[in-house]
């Protein structure tokens, strides 16, 4: 058995202090000027604190950073510095034109070189640094392609030394890869202190940032954003965004309240279901949970009297884009089916919550009060919720909803229908 090595001891540059002596100003978070991504990272940036912002190519990451590097520089006293490795100054120029974010103390550099990134760094005197993105720095001395797991490692790990050496707040922009993962070596988000994904469907102009990590606030913060010709701007209040608004009450609609971190949203679910078909039957979903689709069908199937869909094809989504994929929809998403089954209408002044286990019952869920008044605040009156989820259980009224414990899916059908006729 080899001998454990010795380590011989060294006089520490700074020396340990009593807790109470040390100062917490330095780690104080600063305001971005950007509201929504200052609720998600706890109330600004901390400077000398690292976060990587990983997203999908195109969803808006640059853009996003643009608008924070200008209110940094706007209101902060302090220059901030864009660097690029992807684009050319040019370019980034044109789109901050276009956002009109142009101010005298954002700087911009092109670089691909670590070595020449930190000269930036010591010409400017940055107190916030968008490096855009960290795959393409490379820096000498050390084997491997930019973006290799051998760079990123390098690079990230230097950036984060000087930014705590400095005092300066850094931000990296990280590519992902197909199932949403961010690229590199998994050591890389244990290198950083705060983790966020950037999200949103192309196709829609909602944008998400979701707090997977942070050291200095809360880890399951959501921030919305709606991208527009101009840029992109903060979404304080994005319930209304989930809903269609008909005055009608139409079959295969219902709605629910997601928590997307601390937030609740509610979020309309739509079911349609098609035509009875040879052999196996397509279950198609946009939003929803494709497997936790599949599980209420068969529940439906199986617990119901009148509901027969096992030849039947179905097609399940949310409104407005909004991914839902937490099991307190299951009970929306039921209603939803049997509405668009049956032909009912489910009353559009009714909101549905919670689980579906695979007996039929009815399961809680957390957050069930804040969901409930976020629910009245947009004009529902009458809500389903799991048994002991209610007020009587809670301690918790919302003024101007009603709310029914329901048991199982058989009671949450039929009080549907009697809201329905109410």
């Amino acid at each position: 058995m080899a001998a454990g090595r010795v380590v011989s001891s060294r006089m520490p540059a700074e020396p340990a202090r009593p807790i109470a002596e040390i100062s917490a100003t330095p780690a104080r978070a600063r305001p971005t000027g950007v509201t929504e991504l200052d609720r998600v990272l706890g109330g600004g940036l901390v400077p000398g604190a690292v976060v990587l912002l990983a997203g999908e190519p195109g969803v808006g990451k640059s853009t996003l950073l643009l608008d924070v590097a200008q209110q940094w520089a706007a209101g902060a006293g302090s220059p901030s510095l864009v660097v690029s490795g992807e684009e050319s100054v040019s370019q980034v120029r044109l789109r901050a034109e276009r956002m009109g974010t142009l101010h005298e103390r954002l700087y911009l550099a092109a670089e691909s070189d670590l070595s020449a990134v930190l000269g930036h760094l010591d010409a400017v005197k940055p107190g916030l640094l968008v490096l855009d993105s960290v795959q393409t720095i490379a820096t000498p001395g050390t084997e491997g392609v930019p973006g290799g797991v051998t760079q990123v490692r390098a690079v990230t790990a230097a950036l984060v030394a000087v930014a705590k050496e400095r005092g300066i707040a850094t931000i990296l922009v990280g590519h992902v890869t197909k199932d949403g993962q961010v690229a590199g070596p998994r050591v890389l988000e244990h290198l950083v202190d705060v983790v966020l994904h950037f999200e949103g469907d192309k196709h829609s102009s909602l944008r998400l940032v979701r707090g997977v990590k942070n050291r200095f606030g809360a880890a399951d913060e959501v921030g919305c954003f709606e991208m527009h010709e101009s840029g992109i701007s903060s979404l304080p209040d994005p319930s209304g965004l989930f809903l269609t608004r008909s005055t009608e009450a139409v079959p295969g609609t219902c709605v629910t309240v997601a928590m997307e971190g601390r937030r609740a949203l509610v979020t309309e679910v739509q079911a349609l279901i098609g035509a009875a078909v040879p052999g196996s039957p397509r279950r198609t979903v946009s939003g929803l949970d494709s497997a936790r689709l599949a599980m209420v069908l068969a529940v439906l199937q199986r617990r119901t009297d009148s509901l027969k869909l096992h030849d039947r094809e179905v097609f399940a989504a949310t409104v407005g884009g909004i991914r839902v994929v937490e099991p307190a929809a299951d009970l929306a998403v039921a209603l939803a089916v049997a509405s668009g089954g049956l032909d009912l209408a489910v009353a559009p002044h009714l909101v549905a919550i919670g689980e579906v286990g695979l007996t039929g019952e009815v399961r809680r869920v957390g957050a069930v009060p804040r969901r409930l008044a976020e629910a009245a605040r947009l004009g529902f009156t009458f809500a389903l919720v799991p048994t002991g989820c209610g007020p009587d259980a809670t301690g918790v009224r919302t003024k101007g909803i009603r709310v029914v414990e329901v048991a199982n899916v058989r009671a949450a059908l039929k009080w549907a229908a009697r809201a329905s006729a109410e």
